[in-house]
């Protein structure tokens, strides 16, 4: 009963807050509509995704957003002190092609998403076998070390969660 209730519960939290971070403001009524969100969201998509990603580690998870948190406020600052201060002639871009050992479409595309995120980097396509995705960095001196640290600082704890 409660499965066909809340489907996917961790979607219905992430809807809530996300609505409660949109509306700016928790009240009773908010709340309730985040709720109300929350659960029917869920319930008409289900159908959509009958084969839906476990989370085989959680505190992974939790511990790999808080590490993309950070990559993305000191790359935030490595973009500024570029844009402020490099000349353009001294700019070192690179397209880099990133093969992968993850085979979930969910953790590709978080993995994808991770890398667009992170100021200075923009995953630009995924190839049609889904085993690399190119990769542009908008400064790097060195293309296959920016390739090894995505691959495990952020591909290696997805196949922990996903795989």
């Amino acid at each position: 009963m409660i499965g066909r209730l809340i489907p996917h519960p961790l979607l219905s939290v992430t809807l809530v807050v996300v609505w409660l971070g949109l509306v700016n403001t928790v009240t009773l009524g908010n709340l309730l509509l985040g709720a109300f969100l929350g659960l029917v969201v869920p319930m008409i998509t289900a159908p959509y995704w009958p084969n839906r990603p476990r989370l085989r580690r959680p505190l992974v998870a939790v511990r790999y957003v808080l590490v993309v948190l950070w990559d993305i406020i000191v790359a935030n600052v490595q973009v500024a002190w570029i844009i402020l201060f490099k000349r353009n002639a001294d700019f070192r871009s690179h397209w880099i092609n990133i093969p992968l050992d993850l085979r979930s479409p969910e953790a590709i595309t978080v993995l994808a998403g991770t890398i667009t995120m992170t100021p200075g980097t923009v995953s630009a396509m995924l190839a049609a076998d889904g085993r690399s995705i190119l990769v542009h960095c908008l400064h790097t001196e060195d293309p296959d070390h920016e390739r090894d640290r995505i691959k495990q600082r952020y591909e290696r704890p997805l196949m922990e969660v996903f795989e």
